[in-house]
């Protein structure tokens, strides 16, 4: 797997609008790397139109739906190979969108604030992971499916050409980075499945909290 581009393989070729459900809130760019039909639907449940964009979708194209919000899915292959995705989430955070990021989208975000990123001995797989929000101490249990991993310090906020982020989450297994949040920036991230339909749901906050994050740059 590692120095494997497989994202666009797996991507939609045309974009497509998942519709909002009741009123229609927000508008959201997700670039598609692979992502679980799931996951716009959690966030078409919170009144977000959700455009869904090829893995190569530009900064132009993001930015042509008019979004409040701008999503990185999922997806397989090795980060260090994502070096398109990469640069427009470096354009997202410059303009200061909203910005949200699952699994391959947090090692994308990791790659932009300029952490490098690892293959995993023992890749994270399967359902009920624990894993701690630093901030609330809270531990969510959570569903897993990467090999891949971004490294960041776990002791300390980093300086970052974004301004200061910090490691967000942390596996109770093996004290792997599974999440990242920027403290001067509208951005952040999870290694983890908080859309997983079959559960467990300890995350699906996470959603709301993106939601809160467009709602703070419209007020």
């Amino acid at each position: 797997m590692e120095g494997a581009d497989l994202a666009a393989e797996v991507a939609t070729t045309e974009p497509y609008v998942v519709p909002a459900v009741g009123e229609k809130k927000f508008t959201v760019a997700a670039v598609d790397l692979g992502i679980k039909g799931m996951t716009a639907q959690r966030m078409a449940q919170r009144g977000i139109e959700v455009h869904v964009l090829p893995a190569n979708a530009t900064v132009d194209d993001v930015y042509a739906v008019g979004p409040d919000g701008v999503f990185f899915s999922n997806g397989p292959g090795d980060p260090a190979t994502a070096d398109h995705p990469v640069s427009v989430v470096r354009a997202v955070l410059e303009r200061g969108t909203p910005l949200f990021g699952i699994c391959f989208g947090n090692q994308i975000l990791g790659r932009a604030l300029g952490f490098g990123t690892y293959k995993l001995k023992y890749g994270h797989r399967g359902i009920n992971q624990p894993v701690r929000d630093r901030a609330t101490g809270k531990v969510e249990i959570t569903s897993h499916n990467h090999g891949f991993a971004v490294d960041a310090p776990l002791d300390k906020v980093s300086d970052t050409p974004f301004g200061r982020a910090e490691v967000s989450h942390v596996c109770l297994n093996d004290n792997v980075v599974e999440g990242l949040r920027l403290l001067d920036k509208p951005a952040f991230s999870v290694q983890y499945h908080p859309e997983a339909a079959a559960g467990p749901h300890d995350a699906a906050y996470l959603f709301d909290h993106f939601v809160n994050l467009m709602e703070g740059q419209r007020a």
